[in-house]
C-alpha cells in the first residue's frame, strides 16, 4: 500500500510518480478522416514497422474512445439535456484546463496537489443536482459545451464498450492493410503486418484503471480535432441530428458544405474514485471552425 498525504487522503507526489513512471500520456490529435477523404498518413510513410503500428493503435484508440463516450443516446438510453447552467459549464471548463496543466509531466496522472479539485468535479452528481449517463449541454451560437458523468456500473460498461470498439477497429484495419499491402512482399511491409497481427491492447490497463481503484489517483486524458465533422458525432455515433446537439441556430443547413460541418473539437476524460465508487467525467468543447478558440 502506498503512503497517503495525511491532510488530503491522496497519495503523495513521490509515490504517485512511482506508480506511473512508464505510463503513456494519453493525449492525441485526430485528423480529418471523419470526412472519408484520403489523406497522407504518418503511419503509411513511417519506415519503422513498430512506429507504424503504434501510430495506427493510437488512432484506433482515439476513435474507440470517441464512440464509447458519445454512443449513450443510441445504446444506453442517455438523454440530450440542453440548459446546463452556464456558470457550471464554465467552471467545468476551467477546472479541466487547470487539471490538464496539473498532470505529472509525460503522464495522464493528476498531481496530488490538484487531486481535491479532480475529486470535487467527479462527485458533482452525488449532490443530486445533475444526472449521470446523460449529456448536459450549454449552447451559445457557434459554441457548445457538453458534460457527461458516469459512475459505478456505468463505468464498467464504458470500459467494455471502449475495448469492443477498439478490437473491432483493429480487426478491420488488419484485414484492410493485408489486402492493400501484403502483395508487395517488401520486408518492412511484411514486418509491419506481422506486428499489426501481434498487437494486443488492454484499454483498462492502458488507462490505469487498476491504479485508479487501488491507489485513488486521478487520470485525465484528452484528444483534439481541429476539423471535426459534426455529423460524424451526431448521426454516425449518437443516432441524432446535428441540431439535436448544437441547436438549430448553429446546425448546418439541409445541404451542407464541408465547412458547414466543420467544428473544432476538444474532449477531456477524467477518471477517479469517490467514497469507493468509480467515477468518470467527460467534458467536450465544440466551436465552429471559423470561430475557433479554446478559452481556458
Amino acid at each position: 500500500m502506498y503512503s497517503k498525504n495525511m491532510t488530503t487522503g491522496h497519495p503523495d507526489t513521490e509515490k504517485v510518480s512511482g506508480i506511473v513512471r512508464t505510463c503513456p500520456a494519453l493525449s492525441g490529435k485526430l485528423g480529418g478522416a471523419m470526412y472519408n477523404e484520403p489523406e497522407d498518413s504518418h503511419a503509411e510513410t513511417a519506415s519503422d514497422p513498430a512506429r507504424r503500428v503504434k501510430e495506427k493503435s493510437d488512432e484506433l484508440r482515439m476513435y474507440a474512445e470517441l464512440a464509447a463516450v458519445f454512443e449513450g443516446t443510441r445504446k444506453f438510453e442517455a438523454e440530450l439535456r440542453p440548459g446546463l447552467d452556464p456558470d457550471m459549464a464554465r467552471e467545468v471548463q476551467r477546472t479541466m484546463a487547470k487539471l490538464a496543466k496539473a498532470k505529472i509531466p509525460d503522464t495522464p496522472v493528476i498531481s496530488p496537489d490538484s487531486a481535491e479539485a479532480a475529486e470535487n468535479l467527479l462527485k458533482i452528481p452525488a449532490t443530486g443536482v445533475i444526472s449521470t449517463n446523460d449529456y448536459h449541454i450549454y449552447r451559445r451560437p457557434g459554441e457548445v459545451m457538453i458534460v457527461r458523468w458516469l459512475e459505478d456500473e456505468q463505468v464498467e460498461t464504458f470500459y467494455q464498450r471502449f475495448q469492443a470498439h477498439f478490437d473491432a477497429g483493429l480487426e478491420g484495419v488488419r484485414e484492410d492493410e493485408r489486402q492493400a499491402n501484403e502483395w508487395k512482399s517488401e520486408p518492412g511491409t511484411l514486418a509491419y503486418l506481422e506486428k499489426l497481427d501481434e498487437l494486443k491492447v488492454d484499454i483498462a490497463q492502458m488507462y490505469l484503471r487498476n491504479e485508479i481503484r487501488k491507489h485513488h489517483i486521478y487520470v485525465l486524458s484528452d484528444q483534439t480535432a481541429d476539423e471535426m465533422n459534426i455529423a460524424y458525432i451526431t448521426e454516425t455515433i449518437m443516432g441524432a441530428t446535428p441540431a439535436d446537439l448544437v441547436g438549430r441556430q448553429s446546425a448546418p443547413p439541409d445541404d451542407p458544405t464541408e465547412q458547414d460541418l466543420t467544428w473544432f473539437f476538444k474532449l477531456f476524460s477524467l477518471r477517479g474514485m469517490d467514497q469507493g465508487m468509480e467515477r468518470m467525467c467527460f467534458f467536450t468543447y465544440l466551436q465552429k471552425a471559423d470561430e475557433m478558440s479554446f478559452d481556458e
